[in-house]
C-alpha cells in the first residue's frame, strides 16, 4: 500500500475484531509516529500503551458522562442522529494507546518562539503518522475526544506539563468502509477541495490550480474503486 491508498483509504474505526495486534506491528506503527517531523527536532511526544480492563473501563465512564454532555448541544433529528452513532471502541480494540505532548521537552527549542503550540502540533503529527501506518499494516484506530483530559491524565499518571493530546483505539476493524461514517450517517459531507483553496488572499477563488490539473492518477483509482 502506498501513501496515497492509506490517505485516502484510512477511517476513523470504532468497531474491533477481538484480534490482538502482534507486538512487532505495533513496534512498526510507533516506529513510524516516532519519525513524524517536529519543530526544532523536539520530538514532544510519548506514548502510554493502555491494556488493562478496569483501567479502560474507568476512561469508558469518562467518555458516556462527556458524551451525555455532549449531546445536549443538539437538538430534535440532530440529537436522535448523534444519540445513534457509534463514537468508542475502548473496551472491545485489542488496546488503547494515549500520544502525550510533553511541553518542556527540549528546553529553549528552536522554531518555537513566535508560535507556542508547535509541540501540539507535531504530536498531531505522530498521531497520523502511526494512523497512515495502521491503514498500512490493516489496523484500524479510532481517536477518542469526547473525554476528559483531566481523568485521562489522573488514570495514566501523567505529570504536569505533560498533555495527553490523543487519546486512540487500536485494534483490526470489522472493516474499513469506503467512506466515513460521519458522511454514510448523514452527519456531515466532505467538503469540496476546491472551496479551500484560495489565491493570494484568503478568500479569493483559485482557478488555475483546479482548471488546469487534472486529478492524479492514485486519487482518480481510489475514488473509483470506493464510488467516490
Amino acid at each position: 500500500m502506498n501513501v496515497y491508498d492509506a490517505i485516502y483509504t484510512r477511517r476513523d474505526i470504532r468497531e474491533f475484531r477481538p484480534d490482538p495486534v502482534p507486538h512487532e506491528v505495533l513496534l512498526r506503527m510507533l516506529d513510524a509516529a516516532h519519525h513524524a517531523p517536529s519543530v526544532g527536532f523536539m520530538q514532544p511526544w510519548s506514548f502510554v500503551l493502555v491494556r488493562d480492563l478496569e483501567v479502560r473501563k474507568r476512561v469508558r465512564e469518562s467518555f458516556l458522562r462527556e458524551n451525555a454532555l455532549a449531546a445536549q448541544r443538539y437538538e430534535g433529528e440532530r440529537r436522535t442522529l448523534y444519540e445513534k452513532l457509534t463514537l468508542e471502541g475502548i473496551l472491545t480494540s485489542a488496546l488503547n494507546l494515549c500520544v502525550t505532548c510533553d511541553r518542556t521537552r527540549g528546553g529553549a527549542v528552536l522554531g518555537r518562539n513566535s508560535i507556542p503550540e508547535m509541540d501540539l502540533f507535531s504530536t498531531c503529527l505522530a498521531v497520523q503518522n502511526l494512523w497512515l501506518a495502521g491503514r498500512a499494516e490493516g489496523v484500524g484506530v479510532g481517536w477518542l475526544s469526547i473525554v476528559d483530559p483531566g481523568k485521562l491524565a489522573q488514570l495514566l499518571a501523567i505529570p504536569e506539563g505533560v498533555v495527553p493530546v490523543a487519546y486512540l483505539c487500536v485494534g483490526y476493524p470489522r472493516e474499513f468502509a469506503a467512506e466515513p461514517m460521519l458522511q454514510t450517517s448523514g452527519w456531515r459531507e466532505r467538503l469540496p477541495l476546491r472551496e479551500l483553496v484560495f489565491s493570494e488572499r484568503y478568500g479569493e477563488p483559485e482557478h488555475d490550480l483546479f482548471d488546469a490539473t487534472k486529478p492524479s492518477e492514485s486519487a482518480t483509482s481510489l475514488r473509483s474503486k470506493d464510488g467516490k
